[in-house]
């Protein structure tokens, strides 16, 4: 079967499905925790060796209650933790970065539960674990663009191009994406997530709530990835 090779995941849903039970949200949040940790050995199972996984955009940092934010913010810190001592994580060689505004805008304990997962990983060549936290991918384009723009101040000649623009995004060091999946049942992009990555992704978009997002559907997503002819734009 034809496998992605770069699947990025955007978990839609936690509070609703917390909603829906008349439970407040960050019990939605603790459950989606747990469906992250059943997808990520089905990656591993199935050896995909990129997996993105979008944990919290800006707005949920910048613009939620800050009852909320907190208690996200402890979730991640523990989460982290977990990874750094994850036997999953060693054996399997997982490299795990992170990119966003986060070190700008977490708590300096969440920071260093963060710091200490990328450093004690950094060596690891199996497999690539990307988290996107406090995350947009407009601020990403627009972070791309003055960077570009302060090179072409200090040399006039430099040649734009797609090189280039790839190399000054912070998802420079990432593959194309092959696979988009969103869950929540809401088929729409979020802050023009990944924008340039994705151009020629595959997308599928589920109506499950990301709690209730189960191994045996993830695995249809991927089915499904591979049994469609990719065009690349032709």
């Amino acid at each position: 079967m034809n496998l992605p090779q770069h699947i990025v995941l955007i978990p839609d849903g936690n509070r609703r499905w917390a909603k829906k039970r008349g439970l407040p949200p960050f019990f939605g949040h603790r459950q989606g925790v747990k469906t992250t940790e059943k997808i990520l050995k089905a990656v591993l199972d199935l050896k995909i060796p990129y997996l993105t996984f979008w944990g919290s955009s800006l707005d949920n940092i910048a613009k939620r209650p800050s009852q909320e934010v907190k208690f996200l913010f402890k979730i991640f810190e523990q989460h982290f933790k977990k990874l750094a001592k994850s036997k999953e994580v060693n054996q399997n060689k997982i490299k795990i970065n992170i990119l966003g505004r986060w070190r700008e805008l977490f708590p300096e304990s969440v920071k260093q539960a963060m710091e200490e997962v990328i450093k004690k990983t950094k060596d690891y060549k199996n497999y690539q674990l990307t988290f996107l936290m406090a995350y947009s991918g407009v601020d990403e384009m627009t972070s791309a663009i003055q960077g570009i723009a302060e090179l072409r101040i200090k040399n006039a000649e430099l040649r734009i191009n797609e090189e280039l623009i790839k190399n000054n995004l912070w998802t420079k060091d990432l593959p194309a994406v092959d696979l988009v999946i969103r869950t929540g049942g809401e088929p729409h992009w979020s802050a023009g997530m990944m924008m340039w990555d994705v151009a020629n992704s595959q997308l599928y978009f589920t109506e499950t709530l990301y709690p209730d997002f189960s191994v045996e559907e993830f695995k249809k997503a991927v089915n499904k990835y591979g049994q469609i002819e990719r065009r690349m734009g032709k």
